[in-house]
C-alpha cells in the first residue's frame, strides 16, 4: 500500500478521496488554487501545495505542475478524482514516466472509450448491445441526412467528443435535419475543438441507468446498477441504486454487458458503464443499449457503496497499489435502496442559473451522509462548479429510502446564497417518481410544478419580523418590553419581488402579536421554545441584513434600512447585466444594431456552462461595454440600449 497519494482535484471528491485514505493511513497531498487556498480539502491534507492561478487551466488542468508537486513531496501515486484531468490519457503518460502510478485505468483504456463513435465500434466487437446509428467517419450532411433516415425519425445528433449534452441535438422530421447538424456541429466545436457528429435513434422513453464496473487490468465485476434518468438540461439531479423496475434477467444481462465492456480495454480500477434503456414497456433484456464509458469514479458512486458496503476509494487504492480484485463477483449483492440528491448553489425559477455567495450557515441532519466540500463561512467560487453538497441516504425499501430522502433535505440547512433544495424536495414528493415511473424528460415535463415558489405565510413573515428585530434570541427576551404600555416596533422587509410591512407589539419576554398583511400573529414563548399562533417556530438564523428560515427548502428575507433605499428609478431594459461573475465568450451586437425582445446580445461562460443574455424589450444598441474574452463581475454593465422614447 502506499505511503502518501497526491489528490489532483478540490471540491469535495478530494475530501471524499482524503476521508478513505486517510483512514487506510495514507497520508494526502492536497493541491490548490488562489480560490482556493482556505478550502476544505486544504485544511484535511496532510501537506497542500499552492499551483497556480483561480481558473482552472492555471491551476487543476497544469499537469506538469501537479506531477512536479507530487515528486518533491514524496508523493508515490495520484489520484485524480473526477473531472479536470480525471480522464486525459496524455497526463496518465506523464504521471507514468515520472516513476508514479496513476490511480485509475490505462492511457490506452482512457483513448479506447475517448470518443463515442469509436467506442461504440469497439463495443459492438465486444458484444455490448448499442444504440441503431451511424457511427461513421463520412461526416458530407447529405451523407448524414441519409443516414437519419434510414434509421428513422426521432433521432439525435450527437458530437463524437465530450458530453454535458453540449454538441447534441433532437431531430423530430427530415425537413429539420440540416438546421440542427449546423448547429450541433457548431456548438461542438466552440466547446470540444471537434465538430464530427453520429446520428442515433432517439429512444422515446428513455431511462438512464448505468453499471459499475471495477477491474484489475484483466478480469472486472460489475456492482449492480444505478439509475440516474431524473435530470435537467443532460446534468443528473437524483441518482438511485438499483434501478426502480429492474427484474433479475435484466440486472444480470447489464451487468454481463458491463464486465464484457470493461474486459474488452483491459480495464483497470472504477469506471461506469452508461446506457439508455427504453422504458416505454418495462425493463426488457433487449432494450438497453451502451453510450458511452466514463474511465473514472462517478459522482454518484456513494449510493452504489450504500447497497454494496464497498468502499470504492479503498478498492482504487488497493487495486492501484498491486492488491487482486477485493472480492469475486458471487461475493457481491445488493442491500437495500439508496439515493444521492446534488445540492447546488442555482437559482431554479431562473433558468437553474449558477450562483455565487458566501455559505453564512451550512448544516445537515445526521441521519444523511453529506459529502461536501465546502463549510459555512466558505465562498462558492464562480470558476468552479456550484456544487455544495451530495446528500446519500439508504433504506431497507425505495419507498422508505426515499422518505428519509425527503426527511434529510428537510433538515439541510443553508443560508447565504440561492440553492436548489426546494426543488430537491418536490422532487421526492413527485407521484411518477415516488411510483418508480421515471424518465429523463420527467423534469422538463413537470417543470412548472416542480419549480413553484414557496407559500409565505403570514406566520412565516411574523417570524422572520421578529428575528430581524432580534426578539427570538433567548438573549434579547427583554428586548422592546416596556412597564407601562406595549411598546411597537416596526420593520420593512423584502421577501422575493415584494416589500412586507411588519408592526410587534411586545407583551413581555414571551409574548408578542404580529400585525403584517392585515392579521394579527401571536407569538408565545413556552418553556424557551417561540409559536407563531400555536405553531411552533421553524429554525432559522439571521446573519448581516439577511434572516433565512429553514423551511421549505430555505425561505430568505432581507431587512430594509430605510435610510439607504434606492429611490432612484431609471428605464427598464435599458441596461443587460452580468447575472454573474464570469467570462464574456461572445458579444453578439454592436453599437447601432436594432434588437428585439429576447434577441440574444452576448454570451457570458461561468461555473462551467454558457448563458445567452438577451434583450429585455426591443430597442437599439446605444453602447457595447465589454469584449470577448473580458472577465466581467455579477451586475456589471455589458451592453446598453438607447433611451425609449
Amino acid at each position: 500500500m502506499f505511503d502518501k497519494i497526491l489528490i489532483a482535484n478540490r471540491g469535495e471528491i478530494a475530501c471524499r478521496v482524503m476521508e478513505t485514505a486517510q483512514a487506510m493511513g495514507v497520508r494526502c497531498v492536497a493541491v490548490y488554487s488562489d480560490a482556493d487556498a482556505a478550502a476544505k480539502h486544504v485544511a484535511m491534507a496532510d501537506e497542500a501545495v499552492h499551483i497556480g492561478g483561480p481558473a482552472p487551466a492555471e491551476s487543476y488542468l497544469k499537469g506538469d505542475e501537479i506531477i512536479r508537486v507530487a515528486q518533491v513531496t514524496g508523493a508515490q501515486a495520484i489520484h485524480p478524482g473526477y473531472g479536470f484531468l480525471s480522464e486525459n490519457p496524455d497526463f496518465v503518460e506523464a504521471v507514468e514516466a515520472a516513476g508514479l502510478v496513476f490511480i485509475g485505468p490505462s492511457a490506452k483504456a482512457i483513448r479506447a472509450m475517448g470518443l463515442k463513435d469509436a467506442a461504440k465500434a469497439l463495443m459492438q466487437d465486444a458484444g455490448v448491445p448499442v444504440v441503431p446509428g451511424y457511427h461513421g467517419e463520412n461526416q458530407d450532411p447529405e451523407h448524414l441526412s441519409g443516414a437519419a433516415d434510414a434509421i428513422g425519425y426521432p433521432v439525435l445528433i450527437k458530437a463524437v467528443a465530450g458530453g454535458g449534452g453540449k454538441g447534441m441535438r433532437l431531430v423530430e422530421k427530415p425537413e429539420d435535419f440540416m438546421d440542427a447538424l449546423g448547429s450541433a456541429r457548431a456548438e461542438a466545436r466552440t466547446a470540444f475543438g471537434n465538430d464530427a457528429v453520429l446520428v442515433e435513434k432517439f429512444v422515446s422513453k428513455p431511462r438512464h441507468i448505468e453499471v459499475q464496473v471495477f477491474g484489475d487490468g484483466e478480469t472486472a465485476v460489475h456492482l449492480f446498477e444505478r439509475d440516474c434518468s431524473l435530470q435537467r438540461r443532460h446534468q443528473k439531479v437524483i441518482e438511485e441504486a438499483p434501478a426502480p423496475g429492474m427484474t433479475q434477467t435484466m440486472r444480470e444481462a447489464m451487468g454481463a454487458a458491463g464486465v464484457r465492456a470493461a474486459e474488452a480495454i483491459g480495464y483497470k480500477g472504477a469506471g461506469t458503464v452508461e446506457f439508455i434503456v427504453d422504458g416505454s414497456q418495462g425493463l426488457r433484456p433487449d432494450g438497453f443499449w451502451f453510450m458511452e464509458m466514463n474511465t473514472r469514479l462517478q459522482v454518484e458512486h456513494p449510493v452504489t457503496e450504500a447497497i454494496t458496503g464497498v468502499d470504492l476509494v479503498e478498492w482504487q487504492l488497493r487495486v492501484a497499489s498491486g492488491e487482486s480484485l477485493p472480492k469475486s463477483q458471487g461475493e457481491l449483492a445488493i442491500n437495500g435502496h439508496s439515493f444521492e440528491a446534488r445540492l447546488y448553489a442555482e437559482d431554479v425559477p431562473a433558468g437553474f442559473l449558477p450562483a455565487t455567495g458566501r455559505l453564512d450557515h451550512l448544516a445537515f441532519p445526521a441521519m444523511a451522509r453529506a459529502d461536501s466540500g465546502v463549510r459555512s463561512g466558505d465562498v462558492i467560487s464562480p470558476h468552479y462548479d456550484p456544487m455544495i453538497s451530495k446528500v446519500i441516504v439508504h433504506g431497507p425499501t425505495r419507498a422508505i429510502a426515499l422518505k428519509r430522502l425527503e426527511t434529510a433535505l428537510a433538515q439541510t440547512q443553508v443560508a447565504g446564497t440561492v440553492t436548489n433544495l426546494a426543488f430537491l424536495a418536490a422532487l421526492t414528493r413527485h407521484e411518477g417518481f415516488a411510483s418508480g415511473d421515471v424518465d429523463t424528460g420527467l423534469i422538463g415535463r413537470d417543470i412548472d410544478v416542480l419549480t413553484q415558489p414557496p407559500v409565505v405565510t403570514v406566520q412565516m413573515k411574523a417570524q422572520a419580523g421578529m428575528a430581524a428585530m432580534g426578539l427570538l434570541d433567548s438573549q434579547n427576551g427583554e428586548r422592546g418590553f416596556s412597564l407601562w404600555q406595549p411598546l411597537m416596533q416596526q420593520v420593512m422587509l423584502e421577501q422575493g419581488e415584494g416589500e412586507i410591512a411588519l408592526s410587534v407589539e411586545c407583551l413581555g419576554p414571551e409574548r408578542a402579536r404580529v400585525h403584517v398583511d392585515g392579521v394579527c400573529v401571536e407569538a408565545l414563548r413556552v418553556g424557551g421554545v417561540w409559536s407563531m399562533d400555536g405553531d411552533a417556530a421553524v429554525p432559522h438564523i439571521r446573519h448581516r441584513e439577511q434572516v433565512t428560515l429553514f423551511v421549505e427548502g430555505g425561505v430568505r428575507f432581507s431587512v430594509v434600512d430605510p435610510l439607504l433605499r434606492d429611490a432612484s428609478g431609471g428605464a427598464v431594459g435599458n441596461v443587460i447585466e452580468a447575472p454573474m461573475p464570469g467570462a464574456v465568450r461572445a458579444v453578439l451586437v454592436q453599437a447601432g444594431d436594432p434588437v428585439s425582445e429576447g434577441q440574444k446580445l452576448a454570451v457570458l461562460e461561468a461555473m462551467k456552462m454558457e448563458h445567452g443574455l438577451l434583450a429585455a424589450r426591443d430597442g437599439i444598441v446605444a453602447t457595447v461595454l465589454v469584449a470577448e474574452g473580458d472577465q466581467v463581475e455579477a451586475g456589471m454593465a455589458l451592453i446598453q440600449l438607447e433611451e425609449d422614447e
